[in-house]
C-alpha cells in the first residue's frame, strides 16, 4: 500500500473524529465485525453522509437511508449462500437496524448488475474494489472496525473531494448512475457542487 501523504492522513483523522461521533454507525460496525464476514467493509452513504452532515450542520445521521454492508466470498456464488448470510446479519440487528443494513457479497456483483441498472459491470477481485467503480469518486469511502477498535479506512480516490464538498464522476469508470446520485445529494445537500468532469 503506497504511503499517505500528510494532507490526507489529516482527513483521514477528521474522517475517523467524525464517524466515531456518529452512535448508529459506530454500532454497524460494531455488530459487523463480530460477524466475521470475509473481506467485508461498510461504505456508501452511511460513510459519506455523516462528513456532509458535519460540514453543514446538519445531525450526523441525517439523510441516512441504509447501512451498505459488503463481504467478499467466492466460494459460492448463489444467491441462497449469499441469502443466508442476509438473514444472518439480520438477526444480529434489532429495529430500526434490522430493516435499514444491506448486505451484498461483492464477488456476485456482477452477476446481477447489469439487469438492475443497465450498465456492464465486470467480476470484483474485493470488497474495496467495488469502491473504484462507485459513480462518484466522493461516494467511494469505507470503512470497517479492527478487534482493537481501530477504524481502517479505504477511500481509493482520497478524501479531498468529500471534505471539499465536491461531486464529481468517477474518474475511471463513467456511469449513467452519476446524473441521478448527484442530483439526490444536492437535494438534500444544497451547498455540495456538482462538477461534471472528473
Amino acid at each position: 500500500m503506497p504511503s499517505i501523504k500528510a494532507g490526507e492522513r489529516k482527513l483521514r483523522e477528521r474522517l475517523t473524529a467524525i464517524l466515531r461521533a456518529t452512535p448508529t454507525l459506530m454500532r454497524v460496525l460494531s455488530v459487523a465485525r463480530g460477524l466475521c464476514l470475509p473481506d467485508w467493509l461498510v461504505f456508501s452513504g452511511a460513510v459519506y453522509q455523516p462528513v456532509l452532515n458535519h460540514l453543514t450542520g446538519r445531525p450526523l445521521d441525517y439523510g441516512i437511508k441504509d447501512y451498505d454492508l459488503g463481504y467478499f466470498d467466492e466460494s459460492d456464488l448463489s444467491y441462497e449462500a449469499e441469502d443466508a448470510v442476509i438473514r444472518r446479519v439480520k438477526a444480529a440487528f434489532d429495529e430500526p437496524l434490522r430493516s435499514m443494513v444491506e448486505v451484498r457479497n461483492q464477488a456476485r456483483v456482477h452477476l446481477w448488475f447489469e439487469a438492475k441498472f443497465g450498465e456492464a459491470f465486470g467480476p470484483l477481485s474485493s470488497t474495496a474494489e467495488a469502491l473504484e467503480r462507485f459513480a462518484s469518486a466522493t461516494f467511494a469511502v469505507g470503512v470497517w472496525l479492527e478487534p482493537n477498535d481501530r477504524l481502517q479506512i479505504e477511500a481509493p480516490f482520497g478524501l479531498d473531494d468529500l471534505f471539499a464538498l465536491r461531486l464529481r464522476p468517477n474518474p475511471r469508470r463513467k456511469t449513467v448512475g452519476f446524473v441521478r446520485a448527484s442530483a439526490d445529494v444536492r437535494r438534500r445537500w444544497p451547498e455540495v457542487v456538482v462538477e461534471d468532469q472528473p
